[in-house]
């Protein structure tokens, strides 16, 4: 079934790539065409919108391949090491695409904040801005509604937020949906079937951008305060809620996909919209509805401000120490706040307004979320000396089942991150990783999965305090 699943979507990927060229050489041929004072633009219209088809076609495809070769090599050797190469491709897709959308986040923020709106600026003008970069000048001038006579080429800044949110969605199947009752599920958290798990994450991110966007159609947008106040409270409400759903590990990514989708949603339902019907507008010479410049306005503000706790979650998964605390919902909130603070720093900064004690109060919350997850000082007196061999035996019953050379999990089938604790020189070599993940954080063993006691991870603790000998 794989091979023909692969040879079948394999024809219709060429196929469509074939369609690409094809309506590229007739897009050409209308640009020559409109140059000479013909009207083709319904017809260019249709062509671009067959573009955008084809595009998400594309998309689609490679996404169903990569389907059918996991069915192709699921229950073999090579499903590990399709499921890593996957991870690492979708990954640096996601991280790639991610920069690029942050990035002109960030830019036309800024654009917006450091505007000159007062000194030689035109009526039809919102403002101006000199820059210079890369060896060269450059002047930008921001319309309040639109130019006069809108230009043939214009930039639209949409694909990069797209194909972050379908990267970063098909990397959460690929680490966690893939492996559900391994990653996503905690049953020490809630006994729920992966099916279960898989629904309620990805219908929380519908139901999070219909809160969220009810809240924006409210009054409630007029009152910045109340609205900051609201929302904060339903981030709140959402990462308790997954933290007591999923694995700690899971819940802050599903946090992070919830954010990422409300933004990508922000972009598709309003920002993107508004800006096609205000180009429609300008070309048919007809008014305006200013209030769409507006909205679109308020939900790119929104992003921005969503985009520093996005980043602290995409990275967190790689530190123990914030979900590995015993309430990581609270770790959670504590940075996400204080980034989105350290954010409403640089964004008054950006206007020129002072507000120099944001900042500190943004590093102080950062620096409360390190100290209330800081291991205890006093773990406990360790009275009896402990041999390696106690210990030996703890990590061959309670580790080497996924961190060997040849992993018996029923999940991974090569060691976790290359960690292998073949030998005692393995596992003295690997001491601060263990005391790390087994004994401060109890992140490891995954969700608990061998069911390691806590006097057992105080027996490593008191092995590793002692020297970590195998003598």
């Amino acid at each position: 079934m794989g091979v023909i699943l692969l040879s079948v979507l394999g024809f219709v990927l060429v196929m469509l790539t074939a369609i690409t060229y094809y309506l590229r050489s007739v897009v050409k041929e209308f640009d020559i065409e409109d140059e000479a004072g013909i009207n083709v633009e319904n017809k260019k219209g249709s062509v671009l919108s067959s573009q955008t088809f084809v595009y998400t076609a594309i998309v689609l495809v490679s996404v169903a391949m990569a389907g059918a070769l996991y069915l192709y090599v699921k229950g073999t050797p090579r499903e590990a090491h399709l499921m890593e190469w996957l991870n690492i491709v979708i990954r640096l897709m996601h991280i790639t695409f991610g920069i690029a959308w942050i990035g002109a986040s960030f830019y036309f923020v800024f654009l917006e904040n450091a505007l000159n709106r007062t000194q030689n600026v035109r009526e039809e003008l919102a403002g101006n801005l000199w820059a210079v970069h890369g060896g060269g000048f450059y002047y930008l001038e921001k319309y309040k509604v639109a130019p006069k006579t809108i230009p043939r080429h214009l930039h639209w800044f949409k694909y990069e937020a797209y194909f972050t949110w379908l990267s970063g969605f098909c990397l959460l199947f690929v680490v966690y949906y893939f492996n559900a009752s391994a990653l996503l599920i905690d049953k020490n958290v809630l006994n729920i079937t992966p099916f279960a798990g898989i629904s309620i994450g990805v219908g929380s991110f519908i139901v999070a951008y219909i809160i969220y966007d009810l809240l924006c159609k409210s009054p409630l947008i007029k009152i910045k305060v109340l609205f900051a106040l609201i929302g904060f409270a339903i981030l709140v409400g959402f990462a308790y809620f997954y933290t007591h759903i999923f694995s700690a590990r899971a819940a802050y990514i599903h946090f992070g996909a919830m954010i990422g989708s409300i933004m990508v949603a922000n972009v598709f339902f309003v920002i993107i919209p508004a800006q096609k019907a205000m180009v429609k507008a300008a070309k048919e010479g007809v008014p305006v509805n200013p209030q769409l410049g507006k909205n679109a306005l308020n939900r790119s503000l929104h992003n921005n401000y969503f985009t520093l706790p996005v980043l602290f979650v995409m990275i967190s998964n790689h530190f123990p120490t914030t979900f590995g605390y015993e309430n990581p919902w609270l770790i959670l909130i504590i940075i996400s706040l204080g980034t989105a603070g350290v954010k409403h720093y640089l964004n008054l900064r950006e206007k020129g307004e002072l507000a120099i004690w944001v900042l500190p109060v943004s590093i102080i919350i950062l620096l409360a979320g390190a100290f209330i997850s800081a291991p205890p000082k006093n773990p406990g007196a360790c009275k009896t000396k402990i041999e390696f061999s106690e210990v030996n035996a703890i990590i061959q019953e309670r580790c080497v089942s996924c961190h060997s050379s040849k992993p018996t999990d029923d999940v991974y089938k090569a060691p976790p991150n290359g960690v292998m604790y073949d030998t005692p020189d393995d596992i003295v070599r690997k001491k601060d990783l263990i005391m790390q993940r087994v004994v401060v954080t109890k992140t490891m063993p995954q969700n608990n999965k061998t069911n390691i006691t806590e006097k057992e991870r105080d027996i490593i603790r008191c092995w590793i305090d002692q020297g970590a000998s195998v003598k």
